[in-house]
């Protein structure tokens, strides 16, 4: 397995920062082309993986909206909730008060022997040093403004990352810097679960 090694913002006793490592970024497999592999390696007919998600979801939407937690083999499902506002009795809790957050995943041990079955080892990514691209801020501004024209006028954390080789923490980062200080750059809009960035 190909993997990085990135800073993290957290120091270590030398007064340096932890490190920390993750898998090479940009190895992305789309359902299609697992359903292709599949097709190819297990003799799966192709778009049969896709219809037992689809019914998987389709069934256990219903159960986890009733508050049951669903056990399967590759891990168990539970949905997620919150209160609206800060209550400290009770008693003071309403129906309305109550919101889903989304649905809790814990993978089972499955994962483990499954990967460590067809694990071969792990070899360094030289990927680029997160600092020295910090450095040059000139080269980011133009990145993330030759990536907003690509998509139409905003960027996400995940493109810049993409983009400019950053992790997405430190390209979560930088954008928002620049929604900051008297003359900001970018206009940060919460969109869903993210946030988009665009020019101002």
């Amino acid at each position: 397995m190909w993997y990085e090694v990135h800073p993290t913002p957290v120091k270590g006793e030398d007064g340096k920062n932890l490190v920390y490592v993750r898998p090479k970024s940009g190895l992305k497999m789309t359902m299609k082309q697992l359903e292709s592999y599949c097709e190819r390696n297990y003799s799966l007919r192709y778009g049969e993986m896709s219809r037992a998600f689809d019914m998987f979801i389709r069934a256990a939407g219903w159960f986890l909206a009733e508050g049951y937690r669903i056990e399967t083999p590759i891990g168990s499902f539970a949905p997620k909730l919150s209160l609206a506002k800060q209550i400290t009795d009770p008693d003071m809790v309403k129906d309305r008060d109550v919101r889903l957050e989304g649905v809790e995943y814990n993978p089972s041990k499955l994962w483990d022997k499954e990967i460590d079955k067809w694990l071969d080892g792990f070899r360094r990514w030289q990927n680029p040093d997160t600092q020295e691209i910090l450095a040059d801020k000139e080269k980011l501004e133009q990145i993330m403004r030759d990536c907003i024209q690509q998509h139409h006028g905003y960027i996400t954390a995940g493109m810049f990352s993409r983009a400019s080789g950053l992790t997405l923490y430190s390209a979560r980062k930088q954008l928002n810097e620049w929604t900051k200080g008297d003359v900001p750059l970018l206009l940060k809009t919460p969109r869903g679960k993210e946030h988009i960035y665009t020019e101002l």
